[in-house]
């Protein structure tokens, strides 16, 4: 995985004073996608991973935002920061995967303690549940519908991958 913040931008807000949001580029598996994430969940989300991994040093909180000179040296501070997590942890956690809206397998356990970034989320609604719903005994798509002469060799696939314990007569 590679991750690099290649740019900001200042929002103006009429309920509060302006913010700035970073555009995060996510390279994984040959596919990239762009998140947008503003400093305060970056504050959210080192808070809750120094519980659970060793991370590095973030940028400061305290800075003026509309300078642009200290904007872009908090662009680098982050990017480094992504940076050093994904370098100095084998195993990201949820948590992390989660800000970056990196799809993820479940945690194994070693992982675990780190929970992921959404708290309502339940442990049941991340495990993977593979149980049929329905099961005809002939598929309506591949069989042809009502036929004097049997399709030997879909009957015997059919067989073969849904009943493979059952022994032919």
């Amino acid at each position: 995985m590679e991750v690099y913040i290649p740019s900001f931008r200042y929002e103006e807000s009429d309920l509060e004073r302006g913010y700035t949001v970073f555009k995060i580029e996510v390279f994984m598996n040959g596919r990239k996608h762009f998140v947008e994430k503003r400093y305060s969940e970056f504050h959210a989300l080192h808070k809750k991973l120094k519980k659970c991994i060793k991370t590095p040093e973030m940028p400061s909180k305290h800075v003026r935002n509309w300078v642009p000179k200290v904007l872009e040296q908090r662009r680098q501070g982050l990017e480094t920061y992504l940076q050093a997590v994904i370098l100095e942890n084998e195993e990201l956690p949820k948590l992390f995967l989660d800000f970056l809206n990196v799809r993820h397998l479940p945690s194994l356990p070693k992982a675990e303690s780190c929970g992921s970034f959404d708290e309502t989320e339940s442990e049941e609604s991340s495990k993977l549940s593979h149980q049929p719903v329905l099961l005809f005994l002939r598929d309506p798509y591949v069989l042809p519908a009502a036929s004097d002469c049997p399709n030997v060799v879909i009957e015997g696939v059919l067989h073969g991958i849904f009943y493979p314990h059952l022994q032919p007569r």
